[in-house]
């Protein structure tokens, strides 16, 4: 029995998810949370065989419980499964240590499938998301500039490349707006840019923005 854990914040996801993957011979969903942090503390003392995982969840969201996974369980297969558009997270995400990226539009089959190719030690990558990696690797001169951002830093940009104000983003992370100020700064510092007009043309330019 391949025993799957399921993390997201909707309600109606989760349930189909289900039914989607309890459809398909020897899978079981035995475990489905809203949130990172009840997650977390749920594979703390239980086991599943492959975590799919949202990236925008409250309390802790998927980019950190990511992280946190590779540490405490660095054998356990972890799905993206995210609306975000593969070209914003999928890249970054298998570099961290993700088996693989599904957008949420993906075809029922396509998660299945995806189950059972991370069950095989495998990773499981669109052919977009090959071609992005491809892309990068073919760029001579190393990083470009948010590619030297954290996760967390790569987060809170991508928000306000999206015209989001610094509380839409406090409230969105459960943080206070002066840590996102604070995040906004360090990421303006570290892009080399100056204001969030900039930011966001940037965003546009290297086709990051919504």
């Amino acid at each position: 029995m391949i025993r799957v854990l399921i993390a997201d914040d909707h309600a109606t996801v989760r349930q189909g998810l289900t039914l989607i993957l309890e459809k398909s011979p020897g899978m079981k969903v035995v475990a489905n949370f809203s949130n990172g942090t009840d997650t977390k503390n749920w594979l703390g003392t239980h086991n599943c065989d492959v975590a799919l995982l949202d990236i925008a969840m409250p309390g802790m969201n998927g980019i950190d419980l990511l992280k946190h996974l590779r540490k405490e369980k660095p054998k356990l297969p972890v799905l993206i499964l995210s609306s975000y558009p593969e070209d914003q997270y999928a890249v970054r995400l298998i570099k961290a240590g993700a088996a693989g990226y599904l957008n949420k539009e993906c075809a029922p089959e396509e998660v299945v499938s995806a189950v059972h190719s991370v069950l095989g030690g495998k990773r499981y990558i669109s052919p977009a998301v090959v071609e992005m990696l491809a892309d990068e690797l073919s760029i001579p001169d190393g990083k470009l500039p948010h590619d030297t951002l954290t996760n967390r830093e790569y987060q809170i940009f991508l928000q306000l490349a999206s015209a989001r104000t610094v509380s839409e983003i406090a409230s969105s992370l459960k943080l206070s707006a002066k840590t996102i100020s604070t995040y906004r700064s360090r990421i303006l510092e570290k892009m080399h840019l100056h204001n969030n007009a900039e930011l966001m043309r940037y965003a546009i330019r290297n086709k990051l923005a919504q």
